[in-house]
C-alpha cells in the first residue's frame, strides 16, 4: 500500500478536527460576547488561519510532489507527538470549557483559568500548537514544510501571545496569578 493515501486520510482527519474546532469557536464566542466579552489582537488571526490552512496543504503535497519516504521511526516518533499534542489540546480545551475559542476574547472582571495544564504552563494549547505544526509534516517526513511552517508558527504565536497577555493584564488579576508560570515548559 502507499502510505502516502495514509498520510493524506491523516491529514484530512486533522482538518475535520479543525472545522470543529471552528464550529466549537463560533459558539463559545456568542457565549462570551454574552457575558461582555470582546475580541482583542486580531491582526494576526489572518495569518494564524492562513499558517494552519497551509500546513494541511503544504505537507501532503511536499510528500506527493517530492515523493517523501516513510521513515518508520520517524513517523513513529512523530504520530507519537502529534497525538501527545491532540491530548494537551483537549486537555487545555476541556479545562477553559466555554471560554476558549481560537480567538482572543477576554472578558473583563472574570479570573483567569488556573487549572488543568494551566496549573503547570499559561500556555499549554500555544505549546501543544508549536509541537504539531513541527511533527504533523515530519509523520511522512514532509521536512521543508516542518521547517518552514514551524518558523511561520513561532512569529505568528508570538504576535498572538504578546496580545493575549496584555489584554489579559488589563482585564483581570492574570498577571498576578499566572505570571510567574513558564509560558511553554514547566
Amino acid at each position: 500500500m502507499d502510505t502516502r493515501w495514509l498520510y493524506l486520510a491523516l491529514i484530512a482527519l486533522v482538518a475535520l478536527e479543525r472545522l470543529f474546532e471552528l464550529a466549537r469557536t463560533r459558539r463559545n464566542l456568542a457565549r462570551l460576547r454574552r457575558r461582555g466579552g470582546y475580541l482583542v489582537g486580531e491582526g494576526h488571526y489572518p495569518w494564524m488561519v492562513l499558517l494552519h490552512t497551509g500546513l494541511l496543504v503544504a505537507a501532503p503535497l511536499e510528500v506527493w510532489v517530492l515523493n517523501r519516504p516513510l521513515l518508520v521511526p520517524l513517523a513513529a516518533v512523530a504520530t507519537l507527538l502529534v497525538l501527545a499534542t491532540m491530548g494537551l489540546r483537549y486537555w487545555a480545551i476541556s479545562t477553559l470549557g466555554d471560554r476558549w475559542t481560537t480567538r482572543i476574547v477576554v472578558v473583563p472582571g472574570e479570573a483567569p483559568v488556573e487549572g488543568g495544564p494551566y496549573r503547570f504552563l499559561r500556555h499549554p494549547n500555544y505549546l501543544a500548537v508549536l509541537v504539531e505544526v513541527a511533527a504533523l509534516p515530519l509523520v511522512h517526513t514532509a521536512s521543508w514544510t516542518a521547517v518552514a511552517f514551524s518558523a511561520a508558527n513561532a512569529l505568528v504565536l508570538r504576535a498572538r501571545i504578546r496580545a493575549e497577555e496584555e489584554a489579559l493584564g488589563e482585564t483581570s488579576d492574570y498577571r498576578e496569578r499566572l505570571g510567574a508560570k513558564p509560558r511553554f515548559l514547566p
